[in-house]
């Protein structure tokens, strides 16, 4: 068959104008029964569990997942195999929440009245305000569409995307409604790079103890140039007795200091160190550094307590290997 690529287009852009305008009557519909829906939610002493056939199926456990990340525990239960035991998984203290379109599906009315004995809230999400299911739920959210962007009216798209605008929409409104935070997401994302970002310390990834690259004031340039080329971060701190940051020598120095043929045995690191070199506290967070090292320019950062008392080194390298960049 041969592909008419302006026919394709027009056809693509028709779904995309046809579910943009679906989920734009979806504003109108966010009034005081979607309010509701959220106060039973936060209300909630157990979980959500989040029920749906088919392709409401396949919405309602993105919904279940996007609740559980964002500070609403809440799981997935399939219709079907609820009938079929699963439904010993939902207690009284849960709510449901319910998809449906046509409010009609067979596997869900089937289940709704043993919800309704075992007394949990049911929140139903349909696109039939009268249907069996809206009518029997404690509230009901109306997501009805005008048409489906299927040309046959018969596959679920606008309808689908038109629940899954919605589910986001009761997931970020109890969000902020918890106060839940950049830090909270993190947590349950662990393995993922945004959990990286916002968990991960500068105290995690630091070079401390006998990695650190460090000499006195009174060193030599030979003697800070080799300690700087034994610990391999590309930069060496100079410290006082007491582990105060005085200054720190780096690669770029490095490359300065040869363009002036200076004597390396008898000149002083001290004379040639960048004083006020730039530094980061071992409590902050790995991402401040990727930011500090990206703004100044810089390939590495002192780590220091509050007292500017050396802790540690990181170089950009290290932030690459954790997966903070």
């Amino acid at each position: 068959m041969r592909m008419d690529s302006t026919a394709l287009k027009s056809l693509a852009r028709a779904v995309v104008s046809t579910e943009a305008a679906a989920v734009a009557r979806l504003e109108s519909r966010i009034d005081d029964t979607f309010v509701e829906a959220c106060e039973i939610i936060l209300a909630c002493r157990g979980r959500i569990v989040v029920l749906g056939m088919g392709k409401s199926g396949h919405v309602a456990g993105k919904i279940a997942a996007t609740l559980a990340s964002t500070g609403t525990p809440a799981f997935f239960v399939h219709p079907a195999e609820a009938s079929h035991g699963d439904l010993g998984m939902i207690t009284a203290d849960d709510v449901v929440l319910v998809l449906s379109n046509s409010g009609e599906t067979d596997e869900v009315k089937q289940i709704v009245p043993l919800l309704k004995r075992l007394g949990v809230d049911i929140i139903a999400m349909t696109g039939r305000p009268a249907s069996t299911l809206a009518t029997h739920a404690d509230v009901n959210i109306n997501v009805e569409v005008a048409t489906e962007a299927c040309p046959l009216g018969l596959a679920p798209t606008s309808s689908t995307t038109a629940a899954l605008v919605m589910g986001d929409a009761l997931a970020v409104s109890l969000l902020e409604t918890r106060g839940f935070t950049a830090e909270d997401f993190a947590r349950s994302h662990p393995a993922g790079q945004l959990g990286r970002r916002l968990l991960l310390h500068i105290r995690d990834v630091m070079h401390s103890g006998d990695e650190m690259p460090v000499v006195a004031e009174t060193a030599t340039l030979a003697q800070a140039i080799m300690e700087m080329t034994r610990k391999r971060l590309g930069m060496v701190a100079i410290t006082a007795g007491d582990m105060k940051v005085l200054g720190v020598y780096t690669d770029g120095d490095l490359r300065r200091t040869m363009e002036q043929a200076l004597d390396l045995h008898n000149t002083l690191i001290g004379e040639v160190m960048t004083r006020n070199g730039k530094s980061i506290l071992a409590c902050a967070l790995a991402v401040d550094a990727a930011e500090l090292l990206q703004k100044h320019k810089i390939q590495g950062l002192l780590v220091v307590d509050e007292q500017s008392r050396l802790q540690g080194l990181l170089n950009f390298q290290d932030l690459l290997q954790a997966g903070v960049v």
